[in-house]
């Protein structure tokens, strides 16, 4: 059984940022030139969680949007 569309909506940006810091300070195999900003492997890095961190914002505005509009 899958979990539910709210469910998901916080599990995967909370996930995505957890597995970040984790490689980001304790995995051994990170890349060192990815901790700076000024470096294309920051970026390559950051694209991953910003999706899953705006679907969670976009969905959340939403979901407000209905809720005004119905109540």
């Amino acid at each position: 059984m899958l979990p539910s569309l709210p469910t998901l909506t916080v599990l995967v940006p909370l996930l995505s940022l957890a597995g970040l810091f984790y490689s980001a300070t304790i995995d051994e195999t990170f890349p060192q030139g990815c901790t700076s900003t000024n470096s294309l492997c920051f970026y390559s890095l950051l694209l991953p969680v910003t999706i899953p961190v705006y679907v969670f914002f976009h969905l959340w505005t939403w979901m407000g949007i209905k809720l005004f509009r119905h109540n």
